[in-house]
């Protein structure tokens, strides 16, 4: 019975080093695989800040593996173990848009007339981001701009995939742009912003609701560091930053395809381009491609490369792919013509930089006014960690401060 007993103390005691093994080895070879361009400042930061990520991204896949539940839902429930905030200048509530949760932030202080809005949308890929996530983020925007601040609570793939997610974001938001007055905003300075993903799903959002005639039209929309569109990912960007923390491009494009298609598929042939019939990458091909973005952001190694062979499986799988809810680049322009003026934020080392290059040129053609701000030394996520002691950057305040100008502006 005892030699049963140490036996299996020795079998636990195995499965733990084992386990702590696994997750070393798979952490060290990320750090090594990583690449940081000597053009990034503090790059031990980005180093510590990659570690807690892929070091949560190992927890979610154990959970997966040991069946609990699928390693999006279990990231998700990570965030959702974030203290919330509370900040002494700011009323917080969560509420319900009809069925949506969200959570909404006023200023203490009594304003002389109606406050500008802003609807806050996460990141995450419509898999993991949650109101938990944009806490810091909100209680920042709603102190430095005074304004009221809603974020929305949207359901999440690979339960939930496209478009239901965005479909949320859109119900949340009309339902603030029709009720604002409740809640002593002015309906006709309200604002769409979103990090990350949350940026492409502003940016639809002002797409869906932009030509409703039953609703105000939202004022502004600031889009940080997003994706555009899925036609081209071999464009500069894609190439130069694919292995740079902390969005690598395979791993942006497998999110990419579980938040459309609730399925995990190989994206080998995806990255090379193979997912779309000639006539298709044609047809677009007025709208993205190399040949539009500015020279001086095509050194770095990029390469112009060929088209592989078409691969009819795989456009079949992901043939929503060049739906503008999923990649507005791709909108028509008597759609894009009627949004609203637009910040844009770009980081030198972002895969998605020139989606965000191709989307200015876009408005700017259209005779939408458009704010640039380009971070030299940034890469993707920069902005995410505002306010969190050890991982926010020095001058981090200094580029998010012309986002909260941009908005006081409104």
């Amino acid at each position: 019975m005892v030699f049963l007993a140490t036996l299996g103390m020795l079998a636990l005691y195995a499965g733990l080093l084992i386990t702590v093994f696994a997750i070393a080895w798979g952490i060290y070879y990320d750090q090594k695989r990583i690449h940081i361009p000597p053009g990034i400042k503090h790059p031990g930061k980005l180093r510590l800040y990659h570690f807690i990520i892929q070091f949560l991204g190992f927890l979610a896949i154990i959970s997966e593996k040991l069946g609990i539940c699928h390693k999006y839902k279990a990231l998700a429930g990570f965030y959702r173990t974030m203290p919330l905030r509370k900040s002494s200048l700011l009323i917080i509530k969560s509420l319900h848009f009809e069925d949506i949760p969200v959570r909404v932030y006023w200023p203490k202080v009594a304003s002389s007339g109606k406050r500008k809005g802003v609807v806050v949308i996460s990141g995450g890929a419509g898999l993991f981001g949650n109101i938990y996530m944009s806490d810091q983020l909100c209680c920042y925007i709603a102190e430095k701009t005074d304004s009221v601040v809603v974020c929305i609570g949207f359901r999440l793939a690979p339960e939930h995939i496209f478009p239901i997610p965005l479909m949320d974001c859109c119900k949340a938001t009309a339902h603030f742009l029709k009720n604002a007055a409740e809640f002593g905003v002015d309906p006709n300075r309200i604002t769409i912003l979103g990090e990350c993903s949350g940026g492409t799903f502003a940016a639809v959002v002002c797409q869906q609701l932009a030509a409703r005639p039953d609703l105000p039209k939202p004022c502004a929309q600031v889009l940080i560091y997003p994706y555009f569109q899925a036609i081209d990912f071999n464009l500069p960007s894609y190439q130069q930053n694919q292995r740079v923390p902390m969005l690598f491009k395979k791993r942006a494009l497998r999110m990419g395809m579980v938040y459309l298609t609730g399925k995990m598929f190989n994206v080998e042939v995806l990255m090379r381009n193979a997912h779309l019939p000639k006539h298709v990458w044609m047809k677009f091909r007025k709208w993205v491609s190399p040949d539009l973005i500015p020279e001086r952001f095509k050194g770095r190694g990029y390469v112009p490369m060929e088209r592989p062979e078409f691969s009819p499986k795989l456009y079949e799988q992901c043939k929503e792919i060049t739906n503008p809810m999923f990649s507005p680049l791709l909108a028509e322009d008597d759609v894009i013509r009627q949004l609203p003026k637009t910040f844009i934020l770009t980081c030198e080392y972002d895969v998605f930089r020139d989606d965000g290059l191709l989307y200015k040129k876009r408005l700017e053609d259209n005779g939408v006014p458009v704010t640039w701000y380009h971070i030299e030394d940034g890469f993707h996520c920069i902005t995410a960690v505002i306010g969190i002691p050890l991982l926010e950057y020095p001058t981090q305040k200094i580029h998010f401060r012309h986002v909260t100008d941009f908005i006081n502006s409104i």
